[in-house]
């Protein structure tokens, strides 16, 4: 199946989905989730068109051409490759006023092991990072897959849950990063 007509079949399922976002949506800042809960994240978002961190791989060219469709800017790169340039495209459109979306512990886990990209890029830009959870009851997860991928079903219902913001002065350290990398890892640790 090619990129183009694998990105229609999951367009066309995800339209059928009914997403509660959670109350209000922040305009700007970096918003972090799992891996395994990105569809209804993108889902939940994408009437904002924010910016998408995509990884360079054929599944990433999938996600990228569905993305785009829904009125996303994505930037390809990852932790493993094009990592840094995509880091400071997405700083850049942080600093503009952008809302941009990472998934930190893509494209390859560990599963709820976040990297420090999401972190850097709120700090670097000098906007809040929020904590996006989902729940979906109605959805297939994939136990096979690194991150137990979650694809809701047809017409299936998921909820948006959104942490306060989350502030990363310019004076904190790389120790202090840290600090709140794994405080947040740990609090909102993938469930089941």
């Amino acid at each position: 199946m090619n990129v183009s007509t694998a990105a229609s079949i999951l367009h066309a399922l995800a339209r059928t989905w009914k997403i509660c976002p959670a109350p209000s949506l922040p305009q700007r800042g970096v918003v972090a989730f799992w891996h395994g809960d990105m569809l209804p994240v993108w889902m939940g978002f994408a009437r904002l068109k924010p910016v998408a961190l995509v990884s360079q791989s054929r599944d990433g060219a999938v996600l990228a051409a569905f993305l785009e469709r829904l009125g996303y800017c994505c930037v390809r790169g990852s932790s493993s490759r094009g990592g840094q340039q995509a880091l400071a495209e997405l700083i850049d459109y942080a600093r503009q006023g952008r809302l941009v979306l990472i998934t930190p512990d893509g494209p390859r886990g560990p599963r709820g092991v976040a990297k420090r990209g999401a972190f850097i890029c709120a700090q670097q830009a000098g906007v809040p990072l929020y904590w996006c959870t989902v729940e979906c009851r109605w959805a297939i997860r994939s136990r096979r897959s690194w991150d137990h991928f979650r694809v809701p079903l047809p017409f299936a219902r998921a909820q948006l849950f959104l942490s306060e913001p989350i502030e990363i002065p310019p004076t904190f350290s790389e120790l202090d990063i840290e600090h709140i990398r794994c405080t947040l890892q740990e609090r909102y640790a993938p469930g089941d």
